[in-house]
């Protein structure tokens, strides 16, 4: 599939768009594996994956096969027989673009309560249903 650096076409910064990005610039040169950052945003498979091919098409974000070496070492320690990951980080443009969309979706945030959209879902649901979160700084 052909990478459009530098799109004309803006990509919309939903809510789980941001919590994903929050993940991805919080270790922007480490790799990502889709079901930690899956768990980590708390996105659903069918809202994830399709924002992560969306950032690669843009060339925002750069993917890989995890490369499994069949090892004794790896398999002593349970790591063997497990099919390859892909992988996810954000690249050089990915990562302006990225910090660019968070500070802009920062800036429009009025109280505390829009604030906490940027958060994973869970601190987002809890807000909402009025529990007490306290951010760490």
């Amino acid at each position: 599939m052909a990478t459009r650096l530098g799109s004309s076409k803006q990509m919309r910064t939903s809510k789980q768009t941001l919590a994903l990005l929050n993940a991805l610039v919080a270790k922007p040169t480490q790799w990502h594996y889709g079901y930690a950052l899956s768990r980590e945003t708390e996105l659903m498979s069918g809202t994830l994956y399709p924002i992560l091919m969306r950032l690669e098409e843009r060339g925002w974000l750069e993917t890989q096969w995890e490369n499994l070496q069949e090892t004794p070492e790896a398999q002593a320690e349970g790591r063997g027989g497990r099919p390859p990951r892909h992988m996810y980080r954000l690249t050089a443009g990915g990562r302006a673009w990225a910090t660019e969309a968070l500070a802009a979706a920062r800036g429009t945030s009025k109280s505390k309560s829009s604030r906490a959209t940027l958060k994973p879902a869970r601190q987002h649901a809890r807000i909402l249903l009025g529990e007490r979160i306290l951010e760490q700084s």
